[in-house]
């Protein structure tokens, strides 16, 4: 099932619906990043809240979410408050490469896939 989850980029072939896969470090643990480009929601599991020591407020707006079960609608009514990076860190996703670029500190960062078993 894992490796449904991410498809290597194709010359050929548009990577505007591929969901990208890299690993990062959030609080000096490594972690796996699923970027979905095609989502207007920004969701992470409450395990890795919980593992990170992340603080949670009550979401304002709690709302459903329908697609991300199949065995029923989950309620998102806790958030996570971190520092917004889509477009203060000038982030980019190409997606006929399926790369992701994002300045920080006057630096530019590329960020490639990797396959969900590294």
């Amino acid at each position: 099932m894992r490796r449904v989850l991410n498809n290597q980029p194709s010359e050929t072939q548009s990577q505007r619906e591929n969901i990208f896969h890299t690993r990062c470090n959030i609080s000096n643990k490594a972690c796996s990043l699923i970027v979905d480009s095609g989502s207007w929601c920004n969701c992470c599991s409450t395990r890795m809240v919980e593992k990170l020591g992340l603080t949670t407020t009550p979401h304002p707006k709690p709302y459903q979410l329908h697609w991300l079960n199949d065995d029923g609608d989950m309620v998102v009514n806790q958030q996570v408050e971190v520092e917004p990076w889509k477009f203060d860190k000038q982030t980019h996703h190409y997606g006929l490469t399926n790369k992701i670029t994002f300045t920080h500190k006057g630096k530019k960062f590329v960020l490639h896939p990797l396959s969900p078993r590294k």
